[in-house]
């Protein structure tokens, strides 16, 4: 009866709370098993974003290139710039440089000249033959100067007015240059202007025009030159 006993309490072995223990090591090893993986799958992702980044951070900036901008694009993109730029002032003569004139600086006979003053007058025309200066037509002037002159570019005037040797230009009459009082009329009288013209024809074209006559003088500093002492 003992040996019998003894055999049906080795068959019971192991007890109930030996599985129980072994069960739970292989649940815990499964969970590391798990953590394990969800972790080197997390760590794979981040190696795959890294190279980028770090090469990104290794890569050195470069600044774009400064360009300047030229002087004209500025004034052009900013029209105060252009109304506050100064402008260059021409030099005016003086005694050490006394043939430095402004640009634009008008000259006749070689001598510099400028505008004095506008005159509203009369003008009109007339020619060297005897149909406009009648017995007077010999072919020279008042101031004796030949009618040829100036290449027959020269006015009549009141010399009350206008003195010989004045100088004015005629919006109209020789491409408005500059040209010489060298004559005078009976008729012309006041603020009226006779021009010279090559043919009675021309002068007759001219007809009797109010215009603004333009009275130049000269800007040397030195006296106007004697028109009878020119020929």
């Amino acid at each position: 009866m003992q040996t019998s006993y003894s055999a049906s309490k080795a068959i019971t072995w192991p007890p109930a709370s030996a599985v129980w223990a072994r069960r739970a090591v292989i649940a815990i090893a499964a969970i590391v098993v798990l953590a394990m993986t969800v972790a080197t799958a997390i760590l794979a992702k981040e190696q795959v974003g890294a190279p980028a980044l770090v090469q990104l951070e290794r890569t050195p900036t470069r600044a774009a290139p400064t360009v300047a901008m030229p002087v004209v694009a500025a004034v052009a993109e900013n029209a105060d710039v252009a109304d506050e730029t100064p402008q260059p002032v021409a030099a005016e003569p003086t005694a050490d440089q006394p043939n430095v004139y402004p640009p634009g600086t008008r000259f006749f006979n070689g001598r510099p000249i400028r505008p004095a003053r506008v005159i509203h007058m009369t003008v009109t025309g007339y020619s060297p033959d005897e149909r406009s200066c009648g017995i007077y037509a010999d072919g020279q002037t008042a101031t004796l100067h030949s009618v040829f002159t100036n290449d027959m570019r020269l006015v009549a005037a009141d010399t009350r007015i206008l003195p010989f040797g004045t100088l004015v230009s005629v919006p109209g009459y020789d491409a408005d240059r500059v040209v010489p009082v060298l004559d005078r009329g009976g008729a012309i009288k006041g603020k009226k202007l006779d021009l010279l013209f090559a043919t009675h024809a021309r002068a007759r074209k001219w007809g009797v025009q109010q215009v603004p006559v333009t009275v130049w003088e000269y800007a040397d500093g030195k006296p106007a030159t004697n028109p009878r002492a020119v020929r």
